[in-house]
């Protein structure tokens, strides 16, 4: 069987200001019958065969919409989809405070007005200033930035073919001070690879010091590496090709170095970032990141991670003589580490506030540059979530915590810089977001959870209700009448856990009918499906349908130890969660359980593919965008964090590979990816296309040319819902 595929085709189109296609409708079959490769074109009908030439004769754009506006639902989708988002005057107010606390501005309805702490009046100062949003041009992503400017305005220093140089800010006087960066070697100076962008969050290269004098930057040999080639620019007469070194899981890393160029001296230090020991893959300083220096610039302080990340210290290295000392060291060797901890630095550059999960849960120290521990904050059976502001002056930590009746209740937290007097200021039967007056004598409380849109209040610093400072008005949502989302709970595929779902409603619910269900999630590691933010009701409930959200053993804020469930796992525990959130719909009259479909893209992607290839009788419709659909193609900083290394771990890799499960596709699949996606690779879709195809199996695909890491138009996607879960008897 050469295979049985539906192919749809795509033209490219910035629709709804995404990387998207349009698309032409054409059915090909291909089978066995032994013809030659045009032969094994099937026949068209005449039905098809007029309906093809009508195709050719018009718009494209038109007929693919004029095939959504006849379609069940699509009027009402049209009537009251776009003012879901307005249908809400929010009872949010972003205020800013005055510099002796005892007053605050804020803006509503154009106007900018000010309250009066201490006689709780409300003045209008006039119209709401203009505010001028000038964001600065960011590296696209998974790069970084090519240039850094010194703090005193002086220096340049920037990467050019694959070199680093220092000049005036101005550009002249360049002077080269590495040279032997180039393409032949494979060498390069003050630039990261991709997946240091992607994963570690490195979108630069260049770290200057405080006092300007010295300025560090990376070293990258990309000899032996891996490397992914991408097609770029198909729709033109040429194409050309991007050349990554995209380390992929089980791949050899790019081994790393830092060093420092010293303005004054003009020497260049490698630093020691192993201990004398030189780069061994799999040993501490695999990866190197999160750079900064200390306030006296006499230290660089670095992340340093091992392969498998289960071991990470915080390090700091003498920029003269190059030598590296350990700061804290942390492990969690049954699983991961976090690789990137949250630290707020002190005024005294030598203190620092420091997150660790070493207790299964997220907790702060305090720490000195010694490495020292001077306090244990938190010691909470919960996680800490951020932090607010330190007040050195009266020794106190303000903070996040999720120490409400659920996980996705933020609290503010008060506590002494000893570990002493804890308090927890806010109501724990709400969400919170938090702004604290410079003398923290009050602070601005926005209130919410998933069905009480937000209200703010003004609230003292004993926890108590000042006054009530504005409501959200949901006179239109209940004009509409618009539905509010339904947080259920259901237990974990293992019976062990209690995790959350939700249900968005169409504003024209009838629970005597049978709905058709789509699941919309991500399900990756460390997300969350279900928040406590007043949630809208889906826009995509007013086709008719019921869609869910849902959290497995992935969701984030619940403690280290339930995701250490994942590890080694991925596709396989969390995915057994969401069906068991949706069986546990099962018996509500309203819900079709014949009729459930499930979408997502990158893991979301993954997530639609495997649960409709594993659940076949959960699931019956799929659009599956930009999804890895085998964890060996994906890269190998991201994919063994949580699944070892395809040598440890060829049972968890073989097990949640889609290629295998292509026999037991039953329902419908749309495939979409971008063929120029240089994260999630095209590779990905074409060897589950191709798996699909030797299994005989009829499946569709859409693709975006010379798209990127892209959903599939919203439009697109809904016809074949409905196609497949509405008109399909």
């Amino acid at each position: 069987m050469v295979g049985v595929g539906k192919i749809i085709n795509s033209v490219y189109n910035p629709q709804h200001g995404l990387t998207v296609p349009l698309t032409i409708h054409v059915e090909l079959s291909f089978t066995d019958s032994g013809f030659n490769v045009i032969s094994k074109l099937n026949l068209f009908t005449m039905n098809k065969f007029i309906n093809l030439c009508l195709l050719a004769c018009l718009p494209l754009a038109a007929i693919a919409q004029d095939k959504l506006k006849a379609m069940p639902g699509y009027e009402q989708y049209t009537k009251v989809a776009p003012q879901i988002r307005t249908s809400v005057n929010s009872g949010t107010l972003s205020v800013t405070w005055s510099e002796d606390g005892s007053s605050f501005d804020y803006v509503q309805d154009k106007k900018l007005y000010r309250y009066s702490v201490k006689t709780k009046k409300v003045t209008e100062v006039g119209d709401a200033p203009a505010v001028e949003r000038r964001m600065p041009p960011r590296p696209v992503r998974g790069r970084q930035y090519d240039f850094a400017n010194s703090p005193d305005g002086k220096w340049k220093a920037y990467t050019r073919n694959r070199n680093m140089y220092i000049s005036e800010a101005n550009g002249n006087n360049a002077v080269a001070i590495t040279t032997e960066g180039n393409e032949q070697n494979q060498i390069k100076y003050g630039i990261a690879t991709w997946v240091y962008g992607e994963e570690l969050g490195q979108n630069t290269a260049i770290w200057w010091s405080p006092d300007s004098k010295k300025v560090a930057f990376y070293k990258f040999d990309e000899k032996n590496a891996k490397k992914f080639y991408v097609l770029l620019n198909q729709l033109k007469l040429q194409d050309s090709l991007e050349i990554e070194a995209y380390p992929k899981a089980g791949a050899a890393n790019l081994p790393v170095d830092l060093m420092v160029y010293d303005i004054e001296t003009k020497k260049t230090t490698l630093l020691d970032l192993r201990d004398g020991k030189p780069f061994h893959d799999g040993d501490l300083g695999t990866y190197i990141y999160g750079m900064n220096w200390t306030a006296d610039s006499k230290e660089l302080i670095y992340h340093s991670t091992n392969r498998k990340q289960d071991i990470m210290e915080y390090r700091a290295a003498d920029p003269t003589t190059g030598k590296s000392r350990t700061v804290i060291r942390e492990e969690w060797l049954a699983s991961y580490t976090e690789n990137s901890p949250e630290i707020r630095v002190l005024k005294d550059g030598k203190r620092f506030i420091w997150a660790s999960e070493r207790t299964g849960y997220n907790n702060y120290y305090l720490y000195d540059l010694s490495g020292k521990l001077i306090s244990t904050l938190t010691e909470h059976p919960f996680e800490v979530s951020r932090i607010v502001k330190v007040d050195e002056k009266e020794g106190t930590l303000y903070y996040m915590a999720r120490s409400g009746d659920n996980h996705m209740k933020l609290q503010l937290h008060r506590v002494k810089l000893d570990g002493t007097k804890d308090v927890r200021l806010t109501n724990p039967a709400y969400n919170h977001t938090i702004t604290l007056s410079p003398d923290n004598k009050f602070f601005i409380d926005v209130a919410e959870t998933y069905n009480m849109a937000p209200f703010t209040s003004l609230i003292d610093s004993k926890g108590k209700v000042v006054a009530e400072l504005a409501k959200s008005d949901m006179s239109k949502f209940e004009e509409l009448g618009l539905k509010k989302v339904e947080v259920y709970t259901f237990t974990s595929a293992d019976g062990v856990t209690p995790l959350h779902g939700v249900i968005h409603f169409p504003s024209n619910f009838d629970p005597s009918k049978k709905y058709p269900v789509i699941l919309s999630n991500y399900g990756g590691p460390a997300t969350n499906a279900f928040r406590e933010n007043f949630t809208y009701p889906d826009a995509l409930t007013e086709y008719g349908f019921l869609v869910l959200n849902i959290d497995g053993r992935n969701a984030a804020g619940k403690g280290k130890k339930l995701l250490d469930q994942l590890y080694g796992n991925l596709g396989i525990v969390e995915m057994d969660d969401f069906a068991a959130g949706v069986k546990a719909l099962h018996s509500r009259p309203y819900f079709d359980k014949d009729k459930v479909g499930v979408y997502g893209t990158s893991y979301g992607g993954t997530t639609a593919a495997t649960l409709l290839l594993r659940y076949p009788d959960v699931f019956h419709a799929a659009v599956a965008n930009s999804a890895v659909t085998d964890w060996r193609n994906y890269d190998n900083i991201y994919t063994e964090r949580f699944m070892n290394t395809p040598e440890n771990n060829k049972k968890g890799y073989d097990a949640s590979s889609l290629m295998p499960m292509a026999k037991n596709l039953k329902g419908e699949l749309l495939i979409f990816f971008g063929t120029a996606d240089n994260n999630v690779h095209p590779s990905n879709s074409l060897q589950l296309i191709d798996a699909l195809q030797k299994a005989g199996k009829s499946f569709e695909v859409q693709l975006a040319p010379d798209g990127g890491h892209v959903a599939m138009n919203r439009d697109r996607m809904m016809e074949f819902f409905i196609q497949h879960l509405v008109l399909k008897k």
